[in-house]
């Protein structure tokens, strides 16, 4: 299925900063590196899937915790758009990360394997900015897959 392949891009966000109460503070300090893990939340779009056109877009959410299996500490959404066909698939994901200090945006255009079987390698996207404590955040975010979750290392420019 096309959307097991996108799986791995559910950490990167794009949503509204819906009212969801955070169980713990933002991780150090606001500027600090950190890492994160993103687990996706379930949707209810299953079904047949034909290959994407450019121009398609699709959406996702994770929560996102300090360890696996621990404490909820944000949550985050994401919208990708097709942008080239073919195999591997070309999109530009945009999206913004949700903490108890503020929200992270960031964006990436990447590549994606059609087949069933291809593993997405790991993946960096830029950090574009930031609210509150994170407010003109830069840097990028490194996307590396561990099994049911996503391992997401923050590393903010000096």
């Amino acid at each position: 299925m096309l959307r097991s392949s996108f799986r791995t891009l559910g950490a990167l966000g794009a949503g509204l900063a819906a009212a969801t109460t955070l169980v713990m503070a933002t991780p150090a300090s606001a500027q600090d590196d950190f890492t994160l893990y993103a687990k996706e939340v379930p949707s209810d779009e299953e079904g047949p899937q034909q290959l994407p056109k450019v121009g398609d877009s699709f959406t996702f959410a994770d929560d996102l915790y300090e360890d696996k299996g621990g404490d909820k500490v944000g949550r985050d959404g994401v919208t990708c758009t097709v942008v080239r066909t073919g195999n591997p698939l070309d999109i530009q994901c945009v999206g913004t990360f949700v903490l108890s200090g503020g929200q992270i945006t960031a964006q990436v255009l990447m590549s994606v394997p059609l087949e069933e079987s291809a593993e997405q390698p790991d993946f960096d996207a830029s950090i574009t900015g930031g609210t509150d404590d994170y407010r003109g955040a830069s840097g990028q975010i490194h996307f590396s897959d561990e099994g049911e979750y996503q391992k997401l290392d923050f590393d903010f420019d000096d």
